[in-house]
């Protein structure tokens, strides 16, 4: 069985950077270089993101998506920093269970009424 930490660094986090890279490629116009730089990974990483090479298999609900573009807005507008919107996208992911759903898609391990990402 798989910790909700390993779900988000191994789908989640990839999964939030593939699609700030979508959401700064289109409503930004910004360059594959320009968008490593802010996300602080390669450029082969954002090549990747783009070709569906990196981070495939998660497909986040529109909810979530809008979250994403709000991040961007924030990091492109230099409102907000990075590092700071990844992780309130990750708490947005548990506070409305897509993590959950994440976890139960690549962990069939998981008690039928698991609650592990919301351990009290």
């Amino acid at each position: 069985m798989n910790t909700p930490q390993e779900i988000e660094v191994w789908y989640v986090l990839p999964s939030i950077r593939r699609e700030l890279t979508k959401v700064m490629k289109r409503d930004y116009k910004l360059t594959q270089r320009n968008i490593a730089s802010i996300l602080g990974v390669t450029e082969a990483a954002i090549s990747q993101y783009n070709s569906s090479k990196r981070a495939k298999g998660v497909d986040f609900n529109e909810v979530f998506k809008k979250e994403i573009e709000y991040s961007a807005k924030k990091i492109i507008e230099n409102k907000g920093s990075m590092v700071y919107e990844i992780q309130r996208l990750c708490n947005v992911a548990k506070d409305k269970k897509v993590l959950c759903k994440i976890h139960a898609k690549f962990d069939k391990d998981l008690p039928e009424n698991c609650d592990l990402c919301f351990d009290r």
